[in-house]
């Protein structure tokens, strides 16, 4: 038997603190979303907790969660209605998605994210064809809650 390694237990142990970061600021920004009234600092610690979740699953994660935290980013920026940065983290997030090769639920959120910025941005033509692409992709997964994600963030775009 071979002796434990110091620094790979060390370094999973930095992994595992990292993920555990990144999942509890994703939290943190869906708190502060589904709030009915944010005030000003609270906007800014869910922007924050946001950066900070991605950073972290930059550090632990692989391209799915990498491509997951910047469509969180995109929806909080779409959220405060800052069509710059939301457009940012939505194309970066479906970039990841075509680099990484990804599919699924994860390409369908890609889509998600340009609708909702495209609309904040006032582009109603490409934000219906970001929209009617990400519903076309739920209709594929096999996975019926992460359907019900999908079509229920759909819902919420008032096009």
């Amino acid at each position: 038997m071979l002796p434990d390694d110091p620094d790979a237990d060390a370094l999973a142990e930095e992994l595992a603190t990292q993920r555990g970061e990144a999942v509890a600021l994703f939290n943190r920004v869906w708190s502060l979303l589904e709030l009915p009234q944010r005030s000003e600092a609270e906007d800014f610690d869910m922007i924050h907790a946001a950066h900070a979740s991605r950073w972290h699953w930059g550090r632990a994660g692989g391209p799915q969660e990498w491509a997951i935290g910047e469509w969180q980013c995109a929806r909080v920026y779409a959220d405060l209605i800052r069509p710059e940065p939301a457009l940012v983290h939505a194309r970066r997030c479906l970039a990841l998605c075509e680099e990484h090769h990804l599919d699924g639920f994860v390409v369908a959120s890609a889509h998600e994210a340009l609708a909702r910025a495209h609309l904040v941005a006032g582009d109603l033509p490409t934000a219906r064809a970001h929209r009617d692409r990400a519903a076309q992709l739920a209709t594929t997964l096999d996975d019926l809650e992460d359907r019900a994600v999908i079509e229920g963030d759909l819902a919420t775009l008032p096009i």
